[in-house]
């Protein structure tokens, strides 16, 4: 079975030099050739040359292949090596034992090219080969065992070789899958981030502009301090977007609870804001923030409400936060899990380990309960 991803091509003089290293064991056979103790020696040393050109052919098609089913080509040029190793092997090996070196090389080759399930039965038929030639041509044990341990030897070590380059592969694609993953986590993070941010700034701005728009006539001085408190707010905005977007942004809890006052009090509803309890823990205060923040915002938008009530207590191991008003009963939810702010809440809460309810309330009105454990926070 082939692996569902590829493997790292190394470079080609990487891959031809590795195999070219192993070509010492034919020294014996190139020494014999110069030496012409070889006969006929042209078509030894032609046999030699193809034999040698046609290894290094093998070995690069395998390491590049990735564990991809051999194409025709590729497996004609393997079957012809094979052929030429044991034709060789039969014609030379009788007068000259060096040359029953070469099921070695037919082993390694099939052990580049091929993968399960039939590399195994390769390498085995090149073993068993190697010990053919051994008793056919008595071959004294110490030099036909060693020639068989090498086939066995080598033909795994290039089975080692393209194992490692497999789980290398398998660590190259990891990495590329976290950073891919941490990439989409972080723009997560910042869209939901903007989204809480502009969301809730920008319907105060919409806010202010509506008393700029009712005061331009009746109150000139009081429509030019509003039209300062939208200057002032655009430029909060301004900073918190910079600095949710290099990821350093932490507002106090109570700037958030002051902030949902002003929008709430410049939407024309009235606020009671309710403290029980001990001092809650930062990463609480934290989400909390974020809650009131996305709260508000849409009591502002969607309920119609003359009243809210922002609570916040602490009791036993958990801390709550409830938002309700008495509005319509539409808190942004439209019937629904809520929008993207509501969703975005969520899983901050989720990752605090709290969690979130957002309602109509039986008696009228929407009501928001943010609760996180807080055990010895």
């Amino acid at each position: 079975m082939q692996p569902d991803y590829d493997m790292p091509n190394p470079p080609g003089f990487i891959k031809y030099l590795w195999a070219a290293v192993w070509l010492w064991p034919l020294f014996g056979v190139a020494g014999a050739l110069i030496g012409g103790e070889v006969h006929p020696v042209a078509p030894a040393a032609i046999g030699l040359a193809a034999f040698v050109v046609l290894y290094l052919y093998c070995i690069g098609a395998g390491f590049e292949n990735n564990f991809h089913a051999v194409a025709r080509r590729e497996a004609s040029a393997l079957l012809g090596f094979a052929a030429l190793g044991i034709g060789l092997a039969v014609a030379y090996g009788g007068s000259d034992h060096d040359w029953l070196v070469l099921p070695l090389y037919i082993g390694a080759a099939g052990a580049s090219m091929l993968y399960r399930p039939y590399v195994i039965p390769w390498i085995v038929g090149a073993t068993v080969l190697q010990v053919g030639f051994t008793v056919a041509y008595h071959e004294g044990w110490s030099d036909g065992w060693s020639n068989t341990f090498g086939t066995i030897m080598g033909s795994l070590l290039v089975l080692v070789v393209k194992r490692f380059m497999w789980l290398i592969g398998q660590l190259h694609k990891a990495r590329a899958e976290l950073a891919q993953a941490a990439v989409a986590e972080e723009r997560l993070r910042f869209s939901r981030d903007l989204h809480e941010l502009l969301g809730h700034t920008l319907t105060l701005i919409v806010v202010k502009a509506q008393v700029v728009r009712r005061l331009a006539q009746a109150d000139p001085a009081a429509a030019a301090a509003a039209g300062g408190d939208i200057e002032q707010i655009g430029r909060q905005a301004l900073v918190e977007v910079r600095e949710a977007v290099t990821g350093y942004r932490e507002r106090a809890f109570a700037d958030e609870l002051d902030g949902a006052r002003a929008a709430l009090s410049g939407a024309g509803i009235e606020v009671s804001i309710e403290l029980a309890g001990t001092p809650l823990p930062a990463i609480v205060e934290s989400v909390f923030g974020w809650a009131v923040r996305e709260g508000t915002t849409n009591v502002i938008r969607h309920s119609g409400a003359r009243h809210c009530v922002i609570a916040v207590r602490r009791a036993d191991e958990a801390a709550t936060l409830e938002i309700r008003d008495d509005g319509s009963g539409d808190g942004g939810t439209d019937g629904g899990p809520g929008g993207n702010g509501l969703r975005g809440l969520r899983e901050r809460l989720a990752a605090a380990g709290g969690t979130l309810a957002a309602a109509a309330a039986p008696d009228g009105g929407f009501r928001l309960v943010a609760t996180v454990p807080v055990g010895a926070r």
